[in-house]
């Protein structure tokens, strides 16, 4: 069994265990002060009881003390979800997440995004919380498997977390 399986949620159960009973969509968050990270939880609250009819639970791991998560989470209403507190990125780099370089980070789609998600819809850039340079991703998994995944090749990309959620468990 890989060691990431057994790391625990604010509500003391392991990933593997989680994904027993259904799909689990971990969401790798970037810093809280990041606009497309504020975009991504405010995506997952729209698209929560989508991504839950699918049989899928949500596990946000974040780079922060779960004190401060809870907090952030709150404004988002995702407070109650699964969390995971990764501090020193362990989880982060056992799924392959890296560091993200200049082009992803600060390119020119990149700023186009920005403009678009922080001034026009509202997200705003706030304190960096966090590594700003760790690129974020989501992985869907199930009885211990991963069956789907996005990493992101810019820090702006925006997935669809419901089409993720649907992948097909026939291969599982």
């Amino acid at each position: 069994m890989n060691a990431y399986l057994l790391v625990e949620t604010n509500l003391g159960v392991s990933l593997n265990e989680l994904s027993q009973h259904s799909k689990v969509m971990l969401v790798f968050l970037r810093h809280f002060g990041c606009t497309f990270c504020r975009e991504a939880m405010a995506d997952l609250n729209r698209k929560i009881l989508e991504i839950e009819a699918s049989n899928t639970t949500l596990v946000l791991v974040h780079q922060t003390s779960d004190s401060y998560a809870r907090e952030v989470l709150a404004i988002y209403d995702l407070d109650k979800m699964h969390r995971i507190s990764d501090q020193h990125l362990e989880l982060y780099h056992a799924m392959g997440l890296g560091k993200g370089n200049l082009r992803q980070l600060f390119g020119l789609k990149v700023w186009f995004r920005a403009f678009w998600a922080g001034i026009v819809k509202g997200h705003l850039i706030g304190t960096e919380k966090g590594d700003g340079w760790q690129m974020p991703g989501i992985f869907i998994i199930h009885k211990g498997k991963v069956l789907n995944s996005f990493v992101h090749e810019y820090a702006s990309d925006r997935p669809d977390y419901v089409e993720l959620a649907s992948c097909n468990l026939q291969n599982a």
